[in-house]
Formats: structure tokens, sequence, C-alpha cells
């Protein structure tokens, strides 16, 4: 049995005291993975759960071409919001495709950000070798079997895969994520949030013990530009994503003058595809330099048997969306 002290503290500043005051300290808000892995796989060990689900942190409001996002505002509420289907319809089509509808009812926009990984081993307390679960004992997913697992930012350490929708169009529109700790407040680009994981895959992101994710600034694309989200998964129903990518573009006469472009399913953070990005700027809209952009990012990649085949799916992902964003011919 697992045993913890529950608390809801009354508003934000007593809730960062109570978890930055206590190393075991977590936070709760819509618990879709919290309790998963608390209660029903054991693998994360929180002696207080401090219950946010009811601090005024909820609320999409708008200031010129910017969206300030509440981190308990819900995945749904999100998708729901007309301007971001109009505005940046990329983000509500990952929305969408993250999840259940009963899901996005109850998970937060902030814990989708702080959503752990997918990888089996992780989440298998029996299994011994985990880097991320248990500093140095190694990875079991290099040598075991693998397929939901990363490409990109990937070592023999680790190789554990960011699976979130939601990030991937968040990272290529340079969201910022505002920040609360005992200290006071402060922002990080999205982009800058997420931390490789190098020498230390169990830490994850630049988040210090305590800080809370209060909202998101979410930049609007200009009137005019074309995005989408395209998701390659096993099924068709709610499943996580082998591949995904996330595009926008401005092509003016042919040519396209704006590029965003990141990736999901192949890294072990949310993958803003910057090497992509410089081939396809100021260079035709056609498929020959999307297929060039494609190669340009998808170098180097890390596979161990089981993963191979995502180097060539990314590929094709990355033209294909692309394809679809700029109504390009083949």
């Amino acid at each position: 049995m697992t045993l913890f002290e529950y608390v809801r503290p009354d508003d934000v500043t007593g809730a960062v005291d109570l978890v930055s005051a206590d190393p075991g300290a977590a936070y709760l808000a819509g618990g879709t993975t919290q309790l998963d892995l608390l209660l029903k796989d054991g693998v994360i060990r929180s002696n207080r759960l401090v219950d946010i689900g009811r601090l005024p942190l909820r609320g999409i409001t708008r200031d010129g071409d910017t969206l300030r996002v509440g981190a308990l505002t819900t995945m749904d509420a999100l998708a729901a919001e007309p301007v971001v289907a109009q505005r940046v319809p990329f983000v509500r089509e990952a929305l969408l495709a993250g999840a259940s509808p009963q899901l996005r009812n109850m998970a937060t926009i902030g814990g989708n950000l702080l959503q752990r990984t997918r990888c089996r081993y992780f989440r298998d307390s029996a299994v011994a070798a985990c880097n991320k679960r248990v500093p140095g004992s190694g990875c079991a997913a290099v040598t075991g079997v693998a397929r939901m697992h990363a490409i990109l930012g990937a070592s023999e350490r680790c190789i554990a895969l960011h699976a979130s929708d939601l990030c991937v169009p968040l990272v290529a529109l340079d969201v910022r994520v505002h920040l609360r700790g005992t200290d006071g407040e402060r922002s990080v680009p999205l982009t800058e949030f997420y931390l490789p994981a190098g020498e230390s895959p169990e830490i994850e992101t630049v988040l210090r013990h305590g800080e809370l994710i209060t909202r998101v600034e979410l930049p609007l694309l200009a009137p005019g530009t074309r995005s989408g989200y395209l998701k390659v998964r096993d099924r068709a129903s709610y499943e996580f994503a082998l591949t995904s990518a996330a595009a926008a573009l401005v092509v003016d006469d042919g040519v396209i003058t704006y590029a965003r472009l990141a990736l999901g399913g192949v890294g072990t953070v949310p993958w803003r595809a910057r090497a992509a990005e410089a081939v396809l700027t100021g260079a035709p809209a056609n498929v020959e330099t999307f297929r060039a952009a494609a190669e340009a990012e998808i170098r180097d990649p890390f596979t161990v048997p089981g993963t191979e085949f995502k180097v060539e799916l990314a590929k094709r992902t990355i033209v294909r969306v692309l394809r679809t964003v700029a109504g390009a011919r083949p």
C-alpha cells in the first residue's frame, strides 16, 4: 500500500511553499499520469501530494497576438477556444490527436508539458536497469524490445521518448513557460525547458523542486500562415505516435518565406527541427526541398534493434506534412 499525505492549499504561494519545503512532495493537478505512476505502477514515490486543482490557474486570455493559457486549463478547453482553431490550427489538431475525450476533459496543459515517458521499462518497477528511474543502473531498452523509443537526442544511457502530442506544435511556436517558485517568478522558452538525456536522464526539465508552472504564453501565427499536425501511429484510435510532425509555413509566389517545424515520436524531448527550417526558408515549396529538409534533420540518429524503421518513417512524415501544409503536388 502506498501511503502519502494529501494537502489542498488555498493559494499559489501556499502550494509552492508546501512542496518546496519537502523533498518528497509533489503537485497533483489532473492526475492522469501522476496517479498511475504513484498508485498503480509504484514507479515514483511521494510522501505528500499537494492538490492544486482548485487554484486560480485556469482560463485563456488574449493579449494582441499572444494567448495566455493558465496551467490548469484542460486540453479540451484549449481545443475549444475559437482563436486556436483560427490562428494556430495545428495546436488544436495535436490536442485532439493526443488523448481520448475523457482524458482531454481532465488533463491539464501544465500536466501535459510535464508528462513522464511512456517507456515500458521506466514504468515497470520490476525492471532494475533504468537510468531515468534509478540513476546509474543502465538502460534496459537499449538491449531489450524497443519500438516506442527515441532516435534523436538518445544515447546508450537512455532512449526514452517524450510522448506529448501538444508539445510538438508548442515548441515550433516558441511558447514560453511561466514558473513560480519561492524566489519569485521566471519564464523559460519551451525549447529550453526540456533537458537532453545526457549524463543525467533522471533530470528532465529545468524546473527546480517546488517550482510550479502557472501559465504558458502561446504566440499566434500571422494571418495567412498555414499549419498542420500529422501523427503516424499503429492504429487510428487513441494511441501514441510512432512519428509526428507539426509544420507552419508562409509561401509567397512559390517560395517559403517562413518555416517552423517540430517533431514528435522520435526525440527524448519535443524536437524543434531547426536544421530542416534552415533548408526550407527561402527555398521553393516543392517536394525536392521537403526531402532535403528531412535529410538535414534526421542525421546521425541513435538506433537500436526495433527503432531503425523510425529513421525513414520520420523523413517521410516530414515530407508529407510539408506537402500538405504547402499544398504542393507530388
